[in-house]
């Protein structure tokens, strides 16, 4: 569910946050002046004009390799939270200074719980005990505190990612017999707060088990929301059953139109069976092709390479893409198999503060890096095709080098970052300087 956003009133007389003299570090934000410029924004109707804008136009080859990327400098008029017209650069033209900074498409964390973090709050490294079944008896007992100002938590968090760049999520969102459906109404607080300036979509979540803890009732009423996915986990390990998980997860995404997004840390052959037993019910129900997803699929990872690429080819065709986490503690996922037989791979954060998981800087960017280097992609067409971990696909520059983003019409989600290029940003983590989301100037 896709939040409007309405840009910065009265952007150009506010000197502090001007683009000619703002400095930032990605994962350190002051969310006051977040919150102010949000305030400020609420009236301009996502209208400005950026000049001195830098735009990747094409590669540079040696001997048919790949060697740099052409970039020039444009003129970029928004309206209506949309890219009205990319124009020649011309330097004295009235305009947002850019001063060069290369523009590319804002970044999306599409595996992240807003809704139960820590983030804010006292540090706390993780104290994890007796498997994900344990975990879940942690989270009985501490729900119900966490849920007093999960909004105001989850409010920091999204500054901490658009802070970094990222102005879209995927959030899942707990939906339990412990919380019933109250992280889905505190975390829609937040995301109400912060309409302006970030967007996300929702995953229906039963954390403690879909059978396991009976959050059937809830999953139920959580699904006739505005929700957008219909979530899971390990149905084997938590459920004991993936026929039974999955067909109920499978009828509740039909019967409400939502996609599906489940967890599925299982690794071995119970992780397998419920990934090729999702693909005959997708393969079933033709319209949730291209809506489903599998965050994690460990199981995909411990397959030798012909399984892997037989694998890749069955998601691939049912349109099932995969949410992967980078990296994870002992499994190298195969993402450049995954990518290079035609499946959707998106990744994120996932849990950055929060009693699974205490690591998570909040940039995507970072993620992307660190995919480059566990898979070897240090050229710049290999570093700039990796860009599109960070962002969920959109790059500038199509594998043949042609141009394909930004265009007329495309909308105004794009972050301003200090770098000569998209390698040079993946390579390096670049700073990110401005998010503009929807036409709104974040910062």
């Amino acid at each position: 569910m896709e939040k409007s956003s309405i840009s910065r009133k009265n952007f150009l007389k506010n000197s502090a946050l001007s683009l000619a003299g703002l400095a930032f570090t990605p994962g350190v934000i002051q969310a006051q002046s977040l919150k102010s410029a949000e305030d400020k924004n609420k009236t301009s109707g996502g209208t400005c004009t950026l000049k001195n804008v830098r735009l990747e136009t094409g590669f540079i080859y040696e001997n048919d390799e790949v060697t740099a990327t052409k970039t020039e400098l444009f003129s970029i008029e928004i309206a209506n939270g949309k890219i009205k017209k990319i124009s020649p650069n011309q330097p004295g033209a009235k305009g947002i200074d850019a001063k060069g900074m290369l523009m590319l498409p804002s970044f999306r964390d599409m595996h992240i719980h807003l809704d139960k973090t820590l983030y804010a709050d006292k540090w706390r490294a993780i104290r994890r005990s007796g498997g994900i079944k344990g975990m879940i008896e942690l989270e009985q007992r501490t729900l119900r505190e966490m849920l007093k100002n999960s909004s105001y938590k989850a409010e920091r968090l999204i500054e901490l990612l658009q802070s970094c760049g990222t102005g879209f999520a995927r959030s899942h969102v707990n939906i339990e017999p412990t919380s019933k459906l109250d992280s889905l109404k505190n975390l829609e607080i937040a995301l109400s707060n912060k309409k302006n300036s970030f967007g996300a979509e929702l995953v229906a979540f039963p954390q403690h088990g879909l059978y396991y803890t009976n959050s059937l009732p809830y999953m139920k009423e959580a699904a006739k929301t505005n929700i957008d996915f219909i979530g899971g986990l390990d149905p084997t390990n938590v459920d004991g059953s993936i026929e039974r998980t999955i067909d109920t997860t499978v009828q509740l995404a039909l019967d409400h139109h939502k996609g599906i997004d489940i967890h599925l840390h299982e690794s071995g052959e119970s992780g397998l069976k419920t990934i090729e037993y999702l693909l005959t019910k997708v393969n079933e129900n033709e319209i949730l092709k291209g809506k489903t997803f599998v965050s994690h699929a460990f199981a995909l990872a411990t397959l030798d390479k012909t399984k892997q690429q037989s694998m890749a080819e069955q998601l691939a065709a049912a349109q099932v893409g995969i949410v992967s986490t980078i990296p994870f503690t002992g499994l190298i996922m195969p993402i450049p198999t995954l990518i290079n037989y035609g499946v959707n791979v998106m990744t994120g954060n996932d849990s950055i503060v929060d009693y699974w998981s205490t690591i998570g800087s909040g940039s995507v960017l970072q993620k992307t890096n660190l995919a480059a280097q566990l898979y070897g992609q240090v050229t710049e067409f290999g570093l700039s095709r990796m860009l599109k971990l960070a962002t969920a696909g959109s790059i500038p520059l199509n594998d043949k080098g042609e141009q394909q983003w930004p265009k007329a019409g495309d909308s105004a989600d794009l972050v301003l970052i200090d770098a000569s290029c998209s390698a040079e940003a993946v390579s390096r983590i670049s700073p990110v300087k401005s998010l503009i989301h929807k036409g709104n100037i974040v910062f």
